[in-house]
């Protein structure tokens, strides 16, 4: 078995990140071939944005499955059984003859796939990697840019020298990659059970390593859901701000060829969005790392979700190409930021032991936004007939998600603070001889874990 931080652990890094290219960087390409397949099967924008939301949604809802064979079988065969299956589906979808048949084998199948290999890379990172675990999660979301950046040249290409069977076919294949990267996370010994200090002051923080959850809960933390003011907050926001977060990547390129710029161009603006990734995501996982920023997560995340929701107005108000690399540009800023946070400021709002059962909860909620997204973008274009009205209801959702992380946040801390400097007064004047920096809480109040 390898040990947490050792050399292994990079060679593991670097399996994640390409994972993540695989597999989240898929979906960015399916708009590509949006207008493709709807002339194909010969239904609407409303009928056909249900095939990349349910492929999106299954990715993010098949967590608790994912943490069950996790726990029963590895990380390692996770992402392997992922890539089997993700391969398998994407090839079946070629043969598909109605849309439905498409849901089934690229939505469901190859979306479940997808779903085993992605979580079980990011669970595996966070068991190989304590003390540089921002660096590594930032390091591994950039996989997810560098697949944004190759998925749809690589579709475009394909699209026009071998139309969406052919190149479904293909990305079966590409996707068997998945099973060679899992091979190479191998089991990893769990160090031993330590305190967890606060970066910012050292204040041992109370009741935060709460034991595993029982038995359903071990898989979906509906206690943290009912009890976990922070995790509340979190989750709940996260799942208003990806019901408009992923319709860009579905939209940008039927927008931008609908007001006359081509395809193959239109698809550089996607590629555009994910190299800014590449760069931009290290830099933000370093930045996040930085004292000031101790704590602070939180804020740091949802100031970039406020961002990357106004950016939105830059695109609905013109499709011209020029403004169209402005707003490619800014959306890739904050979306890098969004990625290098995202999966980070859940493992320190839960830490490790809880952070299966709260990451299964999480995806599925998102599953539920995510899913209900593209199809509701598709209705409002097929009744106004306006791909910009699409990007106004994006602006809408995710900004008010940012705002409400921040707030909320924010009057939880001035609680806490209130609460914490109400007791050291105590402390004081009772001549306790408990240490001073210590919250100590009563052993029967548990509305919120503290984190």
């Amino acid at each position: 078995m390898e040990t947490p931080d050792g050399p292994w652990a990079w060679g593991v890094l670097v399996a994640a990140l390409i994972t993540n290219g695989l597999t989240l960087g898929f979906p960015s390409c399916i708009g590509v071939f949006y207008k493709d397949l709807q002339n194909t099967f010969q239904v609407s924008n409303s009928e056909i944005s249900w095939f990349p939301s349910i492929i999106t949604a299954v990715l993010h809802a098949g967590g608790p499955l994912c943490s069950i064979i996790v726990e029963r079988f590895g990380c390692r065969a996770a992402v392997m059984a992922g890539g089997l299956l993700c391969g398998i589906g994407m090839v079946i979808s070629s043969f598909s003859q109605t849309i439905v048949h498409l849901y089934l084998s690229a939505g469901i199948i190859g979306g479940l796939g997808l779903c085993f290999s992605f979580q079980a890379a990011i669970t595996v990172l966070g068991y190989y990697f304590i003390k540089r675990r921002t660096l590594a999660n930032s390091l591994a979301s950039t996989g997810a840019s560098i697949g944004m950046a190759l998925w749809p040249i690589a579709s475009q290409h394909l699209l026009e020298t071998m139309g969406w069977r052919g190149s479904f076919m293909i990305f079966g294949g590409v996707l068997l990659n998945c099973c060679v990267c899992g091979a190479i996370m191998r089991p990893v010994k769990a160090p031993p059970p330590a305190p967890i200090k606060d970066g910012a002051n050292g204040v041992a923080k109370g009741v935060e390593e709460l034991e595993h959850g029982k038995g359903l809960q071990r898989y979906i933390a509906f206690d943290l859901l009912l009890r976990h003011r922070r995790y509340q907050i979190y989750t709940i926001g996260v799942s208003g701000m990806v019901m408009g977060f992923v319709l860009p990547l579905f939209y940008l390129v039927p927008y931008a060829t609908s007001n006359g710029i081509d395809e193959s161009t239109a698809a550089l603006l996607l590629s555009l969005i994910g190299f800014i990734n590449i760069f931009t995501r290290p830099v933000s996982g370093l930045v996040s790392q930085q004292r000031i920023f101790s704590g602070k997560l939180i804020y740091l995340f949802s100031g970039a979700v406020i961002l990357n929701g106004l950016c939105n107005l830059i695109c609905a108000s013109s499709a011209s190409f020029p403004v169209l690399i402005v707003y490619c540009v800014l959306y890739g800023i904050s979306m890098s930021v969004i990625g290098s946070l995202l999966f980070q400021v859940l493992m320190d709002i839960v830490g490790m032991k809880r952070f299966p059962g709260a990451f299964g909860l999480f995806t599925i909620m998102e599953s539920v936004t995510i899913l209900l997204g593209p199809p509701l973008a598709g209705l409002l274009v097929d009744i106004t007939g306006e791909y910009k009205l699409v990007f106004y209801f994006t602006c809408l959702a995710v900004t008010l998600s940012g705002l409400f992380i921040f707030v909320a946040s924010y009057i939880v801390d001035k609680k806490e603070r209130k609460t914490k400097n109400n007791l050291f007064a105590q402390n004081d004047t009772s001549g306790s001889t408990e240490h001073p920096n210590v919250i100590y809480r009563p052993a029967t109040k548990q509305e919120d874990f503290v984190i």
